[in-house]
């Protein structure tokens, strides 16, 4: 009778390394989320993915690479500037009314955001962090921008969607936590909008021009 071969390497197969993989992320992305860099340990999230702490290593090098690639998946995946939102008709009314939605007292805050928040006082994990949003969340939001200073328009975007998640969500400042939906949205939209529409600037009149 014929027995079933063995593997001749005790490499996982294809489809067993990638599922560890995806698993160690997922258990990487809510410690992250919950504890932060310097407060989530590689041992919490081998556990996590039902793996020892050498086979994270193994996958992804260092605590710190897999930092920097959870991280990465969160402003590629599910964000709301990745959603394309800044490509609809009025960018800055609709990413308003999200972020209103969004940072209601009843939901749930976005992994990408409690990372970041949580993870600010590292010094590394501000610098992978900066390095990521330059690269796509503020590359995105630039390229999507008419006129001039376009880096400062998005940055300054960017900083008021973090600012108003902190005020929001985390601290529930009563003005921003109690308001109405509908009114709160409508004045956050037209700060967005006049950051996004803001004109090219005027050439000047050479005829005026002091030699």
């Amino acid at each position: 009778m014929n027995t079933p071969a063995t593997p001749s390497s005790g490499k996982p197969r294809p489809r067993d390394a990638e599922a560890t993989r995806e698993a160690i992320l997922v258990s990487a992305r809510r410690a992250f989320a919950q504890s932060g860099y310097d407060g989530a340990g590689v041992r919490e999230i081998a556990a996590g993915a039902g793996v020892t702490a050498m086979m994270v290593n193994r996958y992804f090098g260092s605590k710190e690479q897999l930092f920097a690639e959870v991280v990465e998946n969160t402003m590629t995946q599910g964000s709301l500037i990745a959603g394309g939102i800044m490509d609809q008709p009025e960018p800055g009314k609709a990413l308003a009314r999200a972020l209103v939605k969004m940072t209601r007292a009843d939901a749930t805050p976005m992994d990408g955001f409690l990372i970041t928040f949580h993870s600010a006082s590292s010094p590394l994990a501000a610098e992978i962090g900066r390095d990521k949003i330059a690269a796509h969340h503020l590359k995105r939001v630039a390229a999507s921008l008419r006129g001039t200073l376009p880096a400062e328009r998005a940055a300054l975007i960017l900083a008021m969607i973090s600012g108003f998640q902190v005020m929001r969500q985390m601290i529930a400042l009563p003005a921003l936590a109690d308001a109405d939906e509908d009114e709160l949205a409508e004045l956050l939209g037209a700060v967005f909008e006049r950051l996004i529409r803001l004109p090219a600037a005027e050439p000047r009149d050479q005829s005026t021009a002091v030699p």
